[in-house]
């Protein structure tokens, strides 16, 4: 705004100094403009000195709000970081076999929520007798049979996962068609679910 007015008082001043030439303007009236343009220009050095004070406090503020910046920075990371420990993710995606607190109730850190299992595929835990020992080998497939109805069973595939290295005593709860031995040896067989194998159900593997 004040350069506008400075330059309208510049042309002023050159056309009166045109008609002063030409005797048609008084030196008075070039006196008036040039204090005009003296004052305005005073004005002017005035307001500049207030734009450099401006800028001057904005860039002592922005130094002081950027030296806060990494300490802020790191706080936020902070924040972060405790947000994600609070989330809940399963390492597995399964099905919640047992619940050990409920929604809304406040625990502790390290204290178990639930128990969780992948049931896509269960293990049967077996035994076989040390003359069935020579037959099986890691990776066989076998047959896993659960009942189904009265005298029907169900008939799955399944993968020798484990075999025992050392015999032991024939668990009470196992009952075998063959006569029981004194020592027998544990094996793991895989076996993939299609939803009605459960978890604690009896089996009986055969071998191939």
């Amino acid at each position: 705004m004040q350069e506008t007015q400075l330059a309208t008082l510049q042309r002023e001043r050159t056309r009166t100094e045109n008609l002063l030439k030409q005797d048609a303007a008084t030196g008075k009236q070039l006196d008036d403009i040039n204090a005009q343009i003296d004052v305005l220009q005073k004005q002017m050095n005035v307001t500049r000195q207030q734009i450099a004070v401006q800028q001057n406090n904005i860039y002592t503020q922005n130094r002081s709000v950027l030296s806060e910046q990494k300490p802020l920075e790191k706080r936020v990371a902070q924040l972060n970081e405790q947000i994600d420990q609070s989330k809940i993710v399963n390492p597995i995606k399964g099905t919640v076999l047992t619940k050990y607190a409920q929604a809304g109730e406040v625990t502790s850190v390290g204290k178990a929520l639930y128990k969780i299992a992948n049931l896509d595929t269960l293990t049967l835990r077996a035994y076989i007798s040390g003359a069935q020992l020579p037959l099986i080998k890691l990776g066989q497939t076998v047959k896993v049979m659960i009942d189904s109805g009265a005298k029907a069973y169900r008939e799955y595939p399944g993968t020798i996962t484990w075999i025992a290295d050392k015999a032991e005593f024939t668990p009470k709860t196992i009952q075998t068609k063959e006569e029981r031995a004194n020592l027998v040896y544990a094996i793991k067989v895989r076996v993939k679910n299609d939803g009605y194998l459960k978890i604690g159900m009896y089996g009986e593997m055969l071998i191939n």
